[in-house]
């Protein structure tokens, strides 16, 4: 009798030790449909299908903030939950938009990167992105750039880091900032701006049909589907800028728990479903794990900080 209840307490308490160790929250900090959205709901089923936890798992989006209510509601909650993030936890405390930074939460991983494009409204008569720049040298008014949804967005800064390289005066640009990607690429074709720096997936396929012209990007490589496109650093403009996006958890998790998000991870980005998302959405592979991705953030908080800065921004 005494034998018997001592195996089945050590069984319970082996089994109240296993982790996770309740119901799985995966959170998105917008609404549904987007890309934030896509990457969790993606996470969760490639979690069931590998079976790499035995817990439910949940989606919970938390919309609003640029991403500061999910990350907020991530950082109240146990290591069972992860939240996706951005390059916005970044720009938004450095903005003074949010007390939130890297120091709150702990990274688990870089999943994936979208790159970011110039692109030429086909009224413009714009070659190259060289010429862009050797433009806004000359005048930085000459030249109108479409930018959404808002300036201190990817987006905006990633062109930002383009002109200073050039020798741009930056604070002399003339931003048009649309409400959404679809409205900015509206009054692209229409040539209501001379260029827009976007996503490339936002602009891929009418740059194939030759209805715009993609200009430079911010890979460090062609990219795949528009190879003739030249890089800024093609172009002799000193500028890799990957938009990524990745997960998190709250802070002061333990080495324990950090490894089974960080094996999880690894499992997820090799999976073939992963891999036909990603392409499906025109993300690039750019997988670090916990270590690494700890001292990318490191790297992108200083990066950011000087970013904003030269924007005008602070």
């Amino acid at each position: 009798m005494i034998l018997a209840s001592c195996g089945k307490d050590n069984n319970s308490k082996a089994s109240s030790n296993q982790f996770p160790n309740e119901t799985v929250e995966i959170v998105a900090p917008a609404s549904p449909g987007g890309g934030w959205d896509t990457t969790a709901r993606a996470i969760q089923k490639i979690m069931m299908d590998e079976n790499l936890t035995k817990q439910n798992i949940n989606v919970i989006n938390k919309p609003g903030g640029g991403g500061e209510i999910g990350w907020q509601y991530l950082k109240t909650r146990s290591p069972n939950t992860i939240s996706i993030n951005s390059s916005l936890l970044l720009s938004n405390n450095e903005l003074g938009l949010s007390d939130l930074s890297t120091d709150d939460l702990t990274p688990i991983a870089i999943l994936a990167t979208e790159w970011i494009s110039l692109t030429a409204s086909n009224k413009s008569n714009l070659s190259s992105g060289k010429e862009v720049m050797e433009k806004l040298k000359d005048d930085p008014e000459s030249l109108t750039i479409g930018v959404a949804p808002g300036l201190g967005n990817n987006d905006h800064l990633a062109f930002v880091q383009a002109a200073k390289a050039y020798g741009v005066d930056v604070d002399k640009i003339d931003f048009l900032v649309y409400k959404s990607g679809g409205d900015l690429q509206t009054a692209l074709l229409g040539g209501h701006v001379d260029v827009a720096s976007t996503s490339v997936s936002e602009v891929k396929e009418q740059h194939q049909i030759g209805k715009l012209k993609i200009l430079a990007v911010t890979s460090d490589e062609p990219v795949e589907g528009i190879e003739e496109v030249p890089t800024w650093k093609e172009q002799g403009v000193d500028v890799v800028f990957p938009h990524w996006r990745g997960v998190m958890g709250p802070k002061d998790m333990t080495p324990e728990q950090i490894a089974y998000w960080d094996k999880t991870m690894k499992k997820v980005v090799k999976s073939k479903s992963w891999q036909k998302i990603r392409k499906n959405n025109d993300w690039q592979n750019f997988y670090k794990d916990s270590k690494e991705s700890k001292e990318f953030l490191e790297d992108q908080r200083k990066k950011y900080k000087g970013l904003v800065k030269d924007s005008g921004m602070k």
